[in-house]
């Protein structure tokens, strides 16, 4: 499966990112949130793919939550790039993410995101919703 590489602009967070999709194929998100407005998020997930997710220094991770507060937003305390959307699973031992282009280093392939508003969901729904179509992610970080 190929992998596509990044992570934060000071590499304190790096990514691996496995997927069957193309760059050029992929549908990324423009989550309409407030938070991912400001970020100007474009998103990508593939539930047939794989994450990792490594953190170099903990204390360089802001592990930010609001609103639901049902998934982590992983954003470098250093650089402050957010680079992914990572909702630990404990029902069935997993996570899972969404990962932001722009932290990858091939970002450029990636076509522009849509908008999508997920207003009407509940916690359950969202966590539902991402369990099918999030990338199972691993997290690893530092001691």
């Amino acid at each position: 499966m190929p992998k596509l590489t990044g992570g934060c602009h000071c590499r304190n967070i790096t990514v691996e990112y496995q997927t069957e999709i193309a760059p050029e194929d992929a549908k990324p998100r423009a989550c309409q949130c407030s938070f991912c407005r400001q970020h100007q998020s474009r998103a990508v997930s593939d539930p047939k793919g794989a994450l990792r997710i490594t953190v170099g220094n903990r204390d360089l991770l802001s592990r930010y939550q609001f609103s639901l507060k049902s998934i982590e937003f992983l954003v470098c305390r250093e650089c402050g790039v957010y680079v992914a959307g990572f909702m630990p699973d404990p029902t069935d031992d997993k996570g899972y993410a969404t990962l932001m282009v722009s932290a990858l280093d091939e970002r450029s392939r990636f076509p522009q995101p849509s908008p999508t508003v997920y207003d009407a969901e509940d916690r359950e729904m969202r966590t539902a919703r991402r369990r099918k179509v999030w990338t199972p992610a691993v997290l690893t970080i530092a001691q």
